[in-house]
Order: structure tokens, then C-alpha cells, then sequence
């Protein structure tokens, strides 16, 4: 593989006395698929909060091809009600917080859990919107049309966007009218649009049936080599886990607990005990 494009070192994330995420620390490398699993309230999409600059971390830091977007240590009163790793608490000193925003900004894009399109605007409105967030134009200029040059620009590009992920015949549906599947399409085209060089998908297959969840996958690997991407993902359809990834991270009650390929996963006893279960002898 490539550079490391993701490093998250000994993060905690602790929300008064509940340690969420606990001295969480993983890489991901350009061009890799990555999954973390594990069992619901284990942390993950906490642990994306962080990466995505949601949340500050308690304790730790997070890198994006290098640069440090967010760190944090326990000071003041934290400090004392602190519950994470101790050998990790002096470790750093360093404060910093991009917001979402401006990590977008740097190449980092990301989905949700539960849908959050702007439902009541078109498919082309949704991507186009996303576009946006590159745009130079300031209110004056947008006011009075100065930036018509970059806005037709932006215009094209949301229909060879839509185009090329096949969503150009709906591109004038309102978003809220399409079939579930197509909709976690259109949310991962809007992630698209801000140009991103790593795309975190939170759980992309939930709610999905065999054939949507199998159409997602395709849609994940295409997508991945047209945009030269690499790729993040929470899911819990192990099917979907183990066909697509290059390698997996399991969290159990916010701390990792197993980290390898998929086929060294599934044969992972403590993974097999906290999450994947046990198969029962015929």
C-alpha cells in the first residue's frame, strides 16, 4: 500500500463517567478498505465523531496524511475524573480542533448512520449543494450573479457526477421519493462532490435487503477505483465486512480488541465471543 493517509493515536473519548472510546489508536493506509466492527454502543461512530472533528478527544490525536487535525489531553477537572489508560495520560500536550468544515476541506468525507440528505431538495440539488462547499464566490459576488462562471461549472460537474454513479435519470427526483437504496447512493454522491481523498461510510448497508446490500458493495468498489479512493467504513453486515475489505479493526466497549485481514477475523476466538458469535456444531 501507499502512504498513511489516517493515523488515530491513543484516542479516549470520554463523555463524563462513560469512556466511550478507550486508547483507540489505528492507521489506514492510501488506498485500503478498512472496517471496524463490533457490537452496537462499542464506540465506532463515536470514534468517527472525533476523526471528522464532531468531537474533541479527551486524550489523544488524530492525523490526516500527516497533519495533526485534532488533539486534545485531560486538563482541569478532566484531569481528575479522567478514566482512560494512564500510560497515556502525559503523553501529549498538544491542543488543536479543526471543525467539520475545514476538515472536509482537507479530503475527508463522510456518511451517516441514519440518512441525512436534505430531503424536501432534488438529487441534482443535493449534489449540488455539496459542491458548494469548494465554491470562491463570498455573499456579494453571489448576490449579484459575479460568479456565474464558477456556478455553471459547479452545474456541470453535479451532472457528470450523477452521470457516472448512475443517478442522472432520477437527478430531478425529490430526494425524500427515492427507494432506500438509491437514497444511501445519493447520500455517498453528495460525500463525492466535496472531493474527498478519504470517505468514511457509517454503516452504508443498514436497512438494506441481500440485493441492495450486494448492489452497495459494487457501488463501494467502483467507486473506490473511479475516484481513487480509500475507504473507512462502520458496518455490521459481515458479508459485506468480509467480501470487501483489506483489513478490519473490532472494538468491544470502546477498546480494540483484534486488528488483521478478514480471514485472520473470523478465526479470532475473542472477536468470535464478543461479536461474530458461536457456531454451534450440526
Amino acid at each position: 500500500m501507499g502512504k498513511t493517509v489516517l493515523e488515530v493515536n491513543d484516542v479516549t473519548m470520554q463523555f463524563g463517567g462513560v469512556v466511550a472510546v478507550n486508547n483507540l489508536s489505528l492507521h489506514v493506509e492510501e488506498g485500503e478498505i478498512i472496517a471496524l466492527i463490533g457490537p452496537n454502543g462499542a464506540g465506532k461512530t463515536t470514534a468517527f465523531n472525533v476523526i471528522t472533528g464532531v468531537y474533541a478527544p479527551t486524550n489523544g490525536q488524530v492525523k490526516f496524511k500527516g497533519e495533526l487535525i485534532s488533539a486534545n489531553y485531560p486538563h482541569g477537572q478532566m484531569r481528575r475524573k479522567y478514566l482512560g489508560e494512564q500510560e497515556t495520560l502525559d503523553k501529549y500536550s498538544a491542543k488543536k480542533s479543526l471543525t467539520p468544515d475545514r476538515i472536509t476541506k482537507l479530503g475527508v468525507a463522510r456518511t451517516f448512520q441514519n440518512i441525512r440528505l436534505f430531503k424536501n431538495l432534488t438529487v441534482f440539488e443535493n449534489v449540488l449543494t455539496a459542491k458548494h462547499m469548494r465554491s470562491k464566490a463570498n455573499f456579494l459576488s453571489a448576490t449579484f450573479g459575479l460568479n456565474y462562471k464558477e456556478e455553471r461549472k459547479n452545474r456541470q460537474e453535479t451532472d457528470e457526477l450523477l452521470t457516472l454513479l448512475g443517478l442522472y435519470d432520477v437527478r430531478g427526483e425529490i430526494a425524500s421519493s427515492l427507494p432506500y437504496g438509491k437514497q444511501r447512493h445519493l447520500e455517498i454522491a453528495r460525500a463525492l462532490a466535496t472531493r474527498p481523498e478519504l470517505l468514511l461510510l457509517d454503516e452504508p448497508a443498514a436497512g438494506m435487503n441481500p440485493q441492495e446490500t450486494d448492489e452497495l458493495t459494487a457501488f463501494i468498489r467502483r467507486i473506490k477505483e473511479d475516484f481513487h479512493l480509500t475507504v473507512f467504513m462502520i458496518e455490521h453486515h459481515m458479508d459485506l465486512v468480509m467480501e470487501i475489505s483489506d483489513r478490519i479493526y473490532v472494538l468491544d466497549f470502546g477498546k480494540l480488541i483484534a486488528e488483521g485481514t478478514p480471514e485472520e477475523i473470523q478465526n479470532n476466538q475473542r472477536v468470535i465471543d464478543a461479536y461474530l458469535g458461536v457456531q454451534k456444531d450440526e
